[in-house]
């Protein structure tokens, strides 16, 4: 069972969404909260296979210093990420094109099936911030990000590309945000209803 979410159409879109209540202010809630839990998304988005999971795990215990401060250098990256998504920051952009620099410069092209893809030279503790890296150039490069679009709940926030039909979809999960979000309306409408049936009886 995983422990993320993977619903957004892109991981790079799932990296985004390891916050809870993006948009909750006091309720926000980080789910990346040490470097183990990190090699675990990263195992989910197929960034890691299982042994490079367990290497960089043993990696991390011997080095516990530079394991944090490589956490914080992913979450840093997924924030420069939703920064230049939706606020079209430039400052957060060159940030990742930064990373993107350091992070090539430590791997090489191989071929792989029909054509080529990049290979680290080594597996390091910063190993998964590069590959996040990698994948964050290629979110940004995305032709489809015209369906970018955001939970529509006023706290929730997490994003994903909208590829249905009509591109109409209104929350990132429907039976969490959705069916939240028409119970609350629908309290609403209720409410407004017994208020105007009051005012009415008062009236008569």
């Amino acid at each position: 069972m995983p422990e993320f979410s993977h619903i957004s159409g892109d991981r790079m879109l799932d990296l985004i969404n390891t916050v809870e209540w993006r948009l909750g202010g006091p309720e926000r809630e980080e789910d990346l909260t040490s470097y183990p839990v990190v090699l675990t998304w990263c195992r989910e988005a197929d960034l890691l296979d299982a042994e490079q999971q367990t290497r960089l795990s043993h990696l991390a215990g011997r080095d516990p210093r530079r394991a944090a401060a490589e956490l914080q250098g992913v979450i840093e990256l997924r924030e420069h990420a939703y920064a230049a998504l939706f606020d079209a920051d430039e400052a957060a952009a060159a940030s990742i094109a930064a990373a993107y620099r350091e992070a090539v410069a430590q791997a090489h092209l191989a071929r792989s099936g029909s054509g080529w893809a990049w290979r680290d030279t080594t597996l390091t503790l910063e190993t998964p911030r590069h590959r996040i890296a990698r994948g964050l150039v290629e979110l940004l490069g995305r032709d489809d990000l015209d369906r970018l679009h955001q939970c529509e709940d006023a706290l929730c926030g997490w994003v994903y590309l909208d590829t249905s039909p009509r591109r109409n979809r209104r929350w990132c999960v429907t039976s969490d945000c959705g069916d939240r979000n028409r119970s609350r309306a629908y309290y609403a409408r209720q409410q407004a209803r017994r208020r105007s049936t009051q005012a009415t009886a008062r009236q008569d």
